[in-house]
């Protein structure tokens, strides 16, 4: 079955009847561009899992497709005079797939979990959360240490979707094995590589708002084999259509094409210094850094690799957000400033292994910047790797430089803080500047826009002179579908709903 999906579309074709009447009007089947990691929110850290969790795992309030902050699994919500208590009302009537209860109990044990459990990945995002009270059965308080203006984004993500506090209890270690969230789809099973099914929750609060019995997630990495699978009506949806697809998916009659700005960034992620292979010229010198920037050629990687439609930039938070340093511009390509940069460093040439994920455009951007970088003193080895194995590498510092994608956050907290503050829960190069934290703390504890905007384009004036990441540009999000999907509505943060989605004939 693997073999199918990933094999020449003479064999897509092929498919047996068998599985065509799996694939039928009942069953949407997607194409994710990667594997996603474990499916355990507090744990996850992949875009594509948040595209299954989206299936899967509500969430106490969730963003529309302007990204204003709306209930889900939160009714109501109010902040006392100071901002430092969030009192929130909890929809009534709302179990997990297990069967027993959401109410303000399992939230309590929820955002609990994410602040305590070893290797949560949200406990960055919720840090500010001191203690919560259960008021009763379906109102809490979340008390904080000072005023968190990224707070209600956060539980936007996966810092909010709630888990049966009795399956994490009882599968422990194992709960990302057999996830039990309260959303529209309950887990099914998982293939790794191939499949993860979902099949739909009778005893989901909005159930009248979801038309689908099944949904199933297909990893496929290479993005013509993703269309062509799209093509032959073996896949409904594909995600992140490749910018070289978007003239053919427009031409065919059978298909449509969906797209959003994208709150996210992709870019060169350095080890500055966790652990042995931190120990080079590029991790300990900033100059290395400046001059490996100034050999890359953004708007190239745009046109070659991205055929024009992505937006270029140095900076982590989207053009689209209100939070953008406009004057802080990207610099032009420089290939006698980066070699001089290199002399004053003590160096003539640097060695460098860039790790990109195994998908044939992340490959293309790390090849155009092997290039580019060539002719300003880098040898630029580039090393394919599997998504999930790259993101294991990252954390135990087992990797020089790697080309790394951020589907982006409404709230710019979440393209920065866990990423580059001392103790970020992503921060893999564990880079550390005190400034940078000082600052990045201050745009946390006011909802001051002025004082927010201030404090984050100084964070990025010491990045964009640090370069513990060098950011490449901001994506766009394309989805292919077939014509036969209705009711789908692409949202800036590259999510999949499936409320109201389903299959014509």
């Amino acid at each position: 079955m693997r073999r199918f999906w990933k094999g020449s579309a003479l064999a897509l074709l092929s498919a047996t009847t068998l599985f065509a009447h799996a694939a039928s009007a009942q069953t949407l089947t997607i194409g994710l561009a990667e594997d996603p990691d474990q499916l355990d929110p507090d744990r996850a850290r992949s875009y594509v899992g948040r595209i299954v969790f989206t299936g899967m795992c509500d969430k106490l309030v969730d963003l529309d497709d302007k990204l204003n902050i709306v209930p889900q699994l939160a009714t109501e919500w109010s902040w006392n005079d100071d901002q430092t208590v969030l009192t929130m009302t909890l929809r009534d009537g709302v179990t997990f797939h297990d069967g027993t209860p959401f109410n303000a109990e399992a939230v309590k044990y929820n955002i609990e979990r994410s602040l305590n459990l070893p290797g949560s990945n949200r406990r960055n995002e919720i840090s500010a959360v001191d203690h919560v009270e259960v008021v009763d059965g379906h109102t809490v308080k979340l008390h904080l240490k000072q005023p968190f203006a990224p707070l209600l984004a956060a539980l936007s993500d996966r810092a909010g979707m709630m888990i049966s506090p009795k399956a994490a209890e009882e599968e422990g270690e194992n709960f990302s094995r057999n996830p039990v969230c309260s959303g529209p789809f309950k887990f099914v099973d998982r293939v790794a590589q191939d499949k993860i099914t979902l099949e739909k929750y009778a005893g989901y609060w909005n159930k009248d708002a979801i038309h689908l019995d099944r949904v199933i997630y297909r990893p496929i990495p290479d993005a013509t084999v993703r269309l062509a699978n799209l093509q032959s009506g073996q896949l409904d949806i594909i995600d992140r259509a490749a910018t070289s697809d978007l003239k053919q998916i427009r031409d065919d009659s059978s298909l449509k094409l969906e797209s959003a700005v994208s709150l996210g960034y992709s870019g060169i992620t350095i080890n500055t210094d966790h652990g042995p292979r931190a120990d080079n010229p590029l991790g300990s010198d900033p100059r290395v850094r400046e001059a490996f920037e100034l050999s890359i050629d953004r708007n190239i990687i745009n046109q070659v690799a991205y055929d024009g439609e992505f937006t270029p930039d140095n900076q982590p938070i989207s053009t689209q957000s209100p939070f953008h340093a406009h004057s802080l511009k990207s610099p032009v390509r420089d290939v006698e400033r980066a070699k001089a940069l290199l002399k004053e460093a003590g160096v003539d040439r640097v060695s460098i292994d860039l790790m990109a994920t195994n998908s044939p455009e992340v490959m293309r951007v790390a090849q155009i910047i092997q290039s580019m970088a060539g002719q300003a003193g880098f040898d630029v080895k580039v090393t394919a790797t599997e998504f999930a194995t790259m993101l294991d590498s990252y954390d135990r510092g087992d990797f020089q430089a790697g080309l790394l994608n951020w589907s982006g956050r409404a709230d710019p907290d979440g393209n920065l803080y866990a990423f580059l503050t001392c103790d970020g829960t992503l921060n893999d190069g564990e880079y550390c500047n005190a400034k940078l934290d000082e600052q990045l703390n201050k745009a946390r504890r006011t909802n001051d826009t002025a004082a927010r905007h201030e404090a984050y384009e100084a964070a990025e004036r010491i990045l964009l002179t640090d370069r513990p990441i060098i950011y490449l540009y901001h994506p766009n999000w394309f989805w292919g579908l077939s014509k036969r999907v209705e009711g789908f509505k692409p949202y800036p943060d590259g999510m999949i709903r499936l409320t109201n989605v389903s299959l014509g004939s």
